[in-house]
């Protein structure tokens, strides 16, 4: 009678200790993988992309570190906003909500596509 009321305690320590078993085994090739990694490196091509805007260019610094351009791209862009009266009668520093802002310098915005 005793072992009948003992047998689900047993088989619940089996489990435990099966299941501890099995997942060392899953551990030592997950290392050993890892292992396998650091000692091939896999060496991959950098790829960066820069936007330089309103006249200022540091593209040489790049090209000099041994950068290569791969794709160049310009658009527009504001450089500059400046704020206007909406009205004649309109006072900027009294009334914040006649005030409108447009821009004011436009210049050039270059994207490149960079790799090394």
């Amino acid at each position: 009678m005793k072992i009948i009321k003992q047998f689900p305690l047993i088989i619940l320590i089996s489990i435990f200790v099966i299941s501890c078993r099995t997942s060392t085994n899953k551990e030592d090739p997950i290392n050993n993988l890892e292992k396998n990694i650091d000692e091939n490196p896999n060496p991959k091509k950098k790829r960066m992309e820069i936007k330089f805007s309103c006249g200022e260019d540091g593209i040489s610094e790049y090209l000099d570190d041994g950068w290569k351009i791969l794709k160049e791209d310009s658009q527009e862009k504001v450089c500059t906003w400046k704020s206007v009266p909406a009205t004649k009668d309109c006072n900027m520093e009294k009334d914040k909500g006649c005030k409108i802002t447009k821009p004011d310098k436009i210049g050039e915005e270059k994207i490149y596509f960079l790799e090394k």
